[in-house]
């Protein structure tokens, strides 16, 4: 039996349009060459030539949000309350077991951009796909989103899931969803247009408010969800543990054991 992971996270990267104008992450990367003094810092009387090639180290600076990249949000990003009055779990809080199970890709490529899922379109879907859930699977939706990445629709591009559809997975003992576009609802300019038409307030943000009636935590901006078969495969997606934080980056993977 051999191993094959597939890579199903976007790069922390600047230049693209990755988010929000006002949510952009910023890096500087510092090169071998402007850190040598600060190595030569630690150690009296070093000598540029005296370091490999006159280099110190390369790093990083970065200017980010949690929500920045391939990450993981938890309950507490969606409510201060989950479970119908529990204190929402931080990302530091939520349990490891949720983070590496089966899982299970729904194709939803063919919906229209800012289309709302439905139950009824993930019944179906699993129906086609001739999967019934089992608690802990990791539900991962392929949109319209996953191939504009870095473009300027991006944040635009995709359907999303609504309460009554995201219910019908945490009903079914789904703990962890995930999705390739930039929110788990449907892109704010298409939900704000409905919003002047109904001014129902209850259509905004509603597959992340259906956190607070059933815990759960969703991946967002997630890659290579074209790659993967409907089932046959594990997803890891620990997050990064930040004390109190709404969200983690995770490295999501898809893991094959042929």
């Amino acid at each position: 039996m051999s191993r094959r992971i597939v890579d199903i996270s976007v790069p922390l990267e600047t230049g693209v349009a990755s988010d929000p104008p006002m949510a952009l992450p910023e890096i500087d990367y510092v090169d071998h060459r402007a850190t040598v003094d600060q190595i030569r810092s630690f150690f009296p009387g070093l000598t540029k030539d005296q370091l490999p090639n006159g280099e110190g180290w390369a790093l990083e600076q970065l200017r980010i949000t949690t929500h920045n990249g391939t990450h993981l949000d938890a309950p507490w990003h969606f409510a201060s309350t989950m479970n119908g009055g529990e204190r929402a779990m931080t990302i530091d809080e939520m349990p490891l077991e949720w983070c590496f199970n089966p899982g299970v890709k729904l194709d939803f490529r063919h919906f229209e951009d800012g289309y709302v899922a439905t139950a009824a379109d993930v019944e179906a879907e699993l129906t086609r796909i001739g999967h019934a859930l089992q608690p802990l699977d990791i539900v991962v939706v392929n949109t319209a989103a996953g191939a504009r990445y870095g473009q300027p629709d991006y944040v635009s591009a995709g359907c999303g899931m609504g309460r009554e559809a995201t219910l019908y997975l945490l009903e079914r003992g789904v703990r962890i969803t995930g999705t390739d576009g930039w929110s788990w609802d449907a892109p704010f300019v298409h939900t704000a247009r409905r919003f002047a038409e109904t001014n129902d307030p209850a259509i905004i943000w509603e597959g992340h408010r259906a956190g607070m009636e059933i815990g759960y935590g969703h991946i967002e901006k997630l890659a290579n969800l074209d790659q993967l078969p409907p089932t046959g495969y594990r997803i890891a997606c620990f997050p990064y543990k930040i004390r109190g934080a709404s969200a983690g980056f995770t490295r999501a993977v898809a893991i094959f054991e042929d």
